[in-house]
């Protein structure tokens, strides 16, 4: 099955919404609500798990969850709107979705609006996001400084066949906060970022291969979408993982020219790189692995492979599509390891599909139109103005104050996450770094791919759903981030959530042997 790219403080205004504020006279009347209590918009009176609950029952008419219905019956009895929507979105779009990833039996959540910390579904349920779009929106829903820059650009125009002033802007901040970065090249999405610096490295060594971890997540583009999730059964050894092509119609050259590496192996790496020598071009490794389980490099291993890479005259591609968020200058900043190259998305774009790769000037000058045999890099939107706007105005909320305040929050979190699980005996790891964590039922400890796939896919639906019926919003795969408008309530609503869920199916856990 292919996967889509979504395989992230204080300091700024803006605070988090009460947890409905859906229900708005407007909101009301068009939907024939009835407005809740006035105190369900204190929450630090009532806590949000209650407030919650009073919205549900004064305003849609249903219950709290119990402990004898299952989650999925919750769901289903609470989002009657999301469900007929599906139904009608099954006509006319495969499956219901124009993306892979937003689908979860029994149908996906339709989310209305969103704002802060917070998002309504169409039913008119409040929720909190630790979603965020799947840790793009580092400064929640419809920050104020972003949407001042969307409407101002709005009133000049939306695009146009050629420069803007504001991609320069954009382009600047991020050379000079990313050390890698000495020239930047702007695209409209994570996959095309990773595609490019493929093809840059393959250009400037003139080698064929791309060397890639198993487990790791770098877009849909076919030599991103490899061994991302491989069946256990044909991928080999642990040590000697072998590709597997994610999607039918995976041209065979494309596997033939992938070498799948171990994460947190340097051993292994060091051996199977200096195997395949001076056939491969580049090396892409997200140093902290996103979708596939919040897996952070160890101690060391991202500087070993910069120091193998360097030696055997292969490019270092870091794909910080994801761990951009954890400082200013994303994980390379913090490990101190400067790759090649760098692919960027997500939190640069302040919400909009915004992309980019740049890296070491001898390599991205391959890209200038000045230059003969240069590499074509066009697109419509490439540098459009509103991204580049929404993400200049993100950049430039996010300072090193804000970065430690939201990377703090997310270690109280961890730490939070971990002592639920351990009160209650269930096995499970809260791996994450900075503000990004997600929740594995394992006991095994999680540092690559296949200790990661031995987590419980059961609990972690069960986790989910039971998530949604709480007002949590998470990803399926327990994946969560923390965004700026959060606050230390909203932090702990997430660990009282858990916790009510564990509660609710622990003796079912109990039997699948947590």
């Amino acid at each position: 099955m292919a996967h889509s790219r979504d395989g992230e403080r204080v300091g700024d205004s803006q605070t988090a919404l009460q947890p409905c504020p859906s229900f708005a006279p407007a909101s009301c009347e068009r939907k024939n609500y009835t407005k809740p209590p006035a105190e369900v918009n204190d929450f630090r009176r009532v806590g949000h798990c209650e407030a919650l609950r009073v919205c549900l029952d004064s305003a849609t008419q249903v219950k709290a969850p119990s402990r004898t219905e299952s989650a999925e019956a919750t769901y289903v009895r609470t989002t009657p709107s999301s469900r007929a929507l599906y139904e009608q979105a099954c006509k006319v779009m495969p499956g219901g979705t124009t993306r892979t990833t937003v689908y979860f039996a029994p149908y996906p959540l339709y989310i209305e609006r969103g704002q802060g910390a917070w998002v309504w579904d169409v039913d008119g349920i409040g929720r909190l996001d630790f979603l965020q779009n799947y840790s793009a929106l580092i400064l929640g829903h419809a920050h104020p400084r972003v949407t001042a820059a969307l409407k101002a650009q709005l009133e000049r125009g939306t695009s146009v066949a050629a420069a803007n002033p504001i991609e320069i802007k954009l382009a600047a901040e991020l050379c000079r906060r990313i050390p890698s970065v000495e020239t930047v090249r702007f695209t409209n999405s994570g996959t095309e970022a990773t595609m490019f610096a493929m093809r840059l490295a393959r250009t400037f060594t003139g080698r064929q291969k791309i060397a890639r971890f198993e487990g790791g997540y770098h877009g849909t583009h076919d030599f991103a979408e490899v061994s991302t999730k491989p069946d256990l059964g044909l991928a080999g050894l642990s040590t000697s993982p072998r590709p597997v092509p994610d999607s039918a119609g995976t041209p065979q050259v494309v596997v033939a020219d992938t070498v799948i590496l171990p994460y947190n192996d340097l051993p292994s790496v060091e051996r199977i790189l200096r195997r395949h020598g001076k056939d491969v071009a580049g090396v892409i490794v997200e140093p902290v692995i996103g979708a596939g389980g919040v897996i952070p490099g160890e101690p060391g291993f991202l500087r070993g492979l910069r120091d193998l890479t360097r030696e055997l005259g292969m490019i270092l591609i870091f794909d910080e599509v994801i761990s951009l968020r954890i400082a200013p200058g994303g994980a390379q900043e913090h490990y101190g390891v400067t790759p090649d190259l760098t692919a960027m998305a997500k939190v640069i774009g302040g919400g909009l599909p915004v992309g980019a790769f740049g890296g070491r000037a001898d390599l991205m000058e391959i890209l200038d139109p000045r230059l003969p045999n240069a590499i074509p890099h066009g697109g419509t939107y490439n540098g459009h103005p509103l991204g580049m706007a929404a993400g200049l105005a993100t950049l430039e909320v996010l300072t090193p104050a804000v970065y430690e305040e939201l990377n703090r929050k997310g270690e109280w979190v961890r730490g939070r996450l971990r002592e639920v699980f351990e009160a209650h005996d269930i096995a499970a790891q809260v791996t994450g770094i900075g503000s990004l964590f997600n929740i594995h039922f394992t006991s095994v400890p999680v540092r690559d791919h296949r200790s990661m796939r031995s987590s419980n896919p059961r609990m972690l639906r069960d986790l989910f759903l039971g998530l949604v019926n709480h007002g949590i919003l998470m990803a399926p795969r327990a994946m969560g981030s923390i965004c700026t408008p959060m606050t230390q309530e909203d932090l702990q609503a997430l660990v009282d959530a858990v916790e009510q869920v564990t509660i609710e199916r622990e003796s079912e856990w109990r039997e699948l042997g947590a």
